[in-house]
């Protein structure tokens, strides 16, 4: 059963206000210390709210996979020092049992000069107050490339221009 806990903030970072039952309030609160925690460059308060055993999957690339929280602290350390002004926000979220599917972006610019957006969604399994597990499908936001050229490196082929 799906219980919708969310929709947007105000495009700044704010929260958004949801009705959700207690459990949903539960997953939702852990979700809301999180954003707040990374965008406080908190890594500590971050990494409280993973499991000593969290697995991590990224399904389109599984060669990221790892488990446990320790892999999870470095790789947002490194992240943290490497986008010294890093933000996220939850665009929309939604629980069924015990995960809460969240579509999210993230925003700064790398300490190279180099701006940084990311856009995606994960499905966190969430219990006892932590994150369990997470299947992350995060992409970095591409300017410049139209569906023409998507579909051709997808594909081989370039596809005909359309007819109306």
């Amino acid at each position: 059963m799906l219980n919708f806990l969310r929709t947007g903030g105000d495009g700044g970072g704010a929260p958004a206000q949801w009705p959700t039952s207690l459990r949903g309030d539960l997953m939702t609160e852990v979700m809301d210390r999180l954003v707040v925690a990374v965008n406080a460059h908190d890594l500590e308060a971050a990494a409280g709210l993973f499991h000593e055993d969290y697995r991590s999957e990224q399904p389109a690339h599984p060669g990221r996979a790892f488990v446990g929280r320790a892999q999870m602290r470095a790789n947002w350390e490194a992240m943290f020092a490497g986008i010294p002004d890093f933000h996220a926000e939850i665009c929309r979220s939604v629980q069924d049992g015990d995960t809460t599917w969240a579509e999210w972006r993230w925003w700064g610019t790398r300490s190279d000069g180099q701006a940084f957006e990311v856009r995606g969604v994960t499905l966190f399994e969430i219990a006892d107050d932590q994150i369990v597990a997470g299947r992350l499908y995060l992409e970095d936001v591409e300017q410049d490339a139209g569906i023409e050229q998507a579909v051709e490196a997808l594909s081989g082929r370039r596809p005909r221009p359309a007819q109306e």
